[in-house]
């Protein structure tokens, strides 16, 4: 069974950066795109970034272009987004995702909060 564990959310003030994980077991990590969404209180749920099984190719929301930045470690099995310059409306919280079988697999979401 895939799973899906972020962490390193949190508090910081608006220009700061965070670097969040994903953290995947039970499946071959290295074989799939992994993807980060994020939803705010009372907003739709957004897909903030992309990556490719083996790292090559990424895609970013037009709202983050620029500021964040998708990675992984294979060898790790993890997924990674820095987020840099962050806005008060980057706060929400953040999941990360990966479909196998046409089955999507998400994690419990990690919380970021952006305010001074």
């Amino acid at each position: 069974q895939a799973q899906l564990v972020e962490s390193g959310g949190g508090l910081v003030q608006p220009g700061g950066s965070l670097r969040l994980s994903c953290a995947a077991s039970g499946f071959d990590f290295r074989s799939y795109a992994m993807y980060w969404y994020r939803q705010a209180p009372g907003k739709d749920q957004e897909l903030v970034a992309f990556i490719t099984s083996s790292g090559g190719t990424t895609d970013y929301a037009d709202s983050v272009k620029g500021r964040f930045t998708i990675s992984r470690d294979n060898a790790k099995n993890t997924v990674y987004l820095q987020m840099n310059r962050l806005k008060p409306e980057d706060a929400a919280v953040y999941y990360c995702k990966t479909v196998r079988s046409q089955t999507n697999y998400w994690g419990q979401g990690t919380q970021v909060t952006v305010s001074s």
